[in-house]
């Protein structure tokens, strides 16, 4: 029983080294790094947030625009063009 504990207090103490040289671990071990870190994954994030909503908001307006032919829609589609369009002036 005493060699048992012995192999799994071995593989833990490998598994803790593994781990501990991971870059993950290693970024939090300094307030610098994991303030850098974490700056540029906002700045990423909030890159990707403004492109895919650009993108969304885009392919839905063009859509819109092609679907004049049902009255209700048509209307709402022709609106929505309105505004964009007194937003871009």
């Amino acid at each position: 029983m005493d060699e048992q504990m012995h192999k799994d207090a071995v593989r833990l103490a490998n598994a803790l080294e593994t781990l501990n040289a991971h870059r993950f671990v290693r970024i939090h071990n300094s307030t610098l790094r994991l303030v850098w870190y974490q700056f540029l994954r906002g700045l990423a994030f909030g890159f990707g947030t403004v492109v895919g909503a650009s993108a969304l908001v885009s392919v839905v307006v063009v859509f819109l625009s092609q679907v004049e032919f049902i009255p209700v829609l048509g209307e709402l589609a022709t609106r929505i063009i309105e505004e964009i369009e007194l937003g871009r002036q």
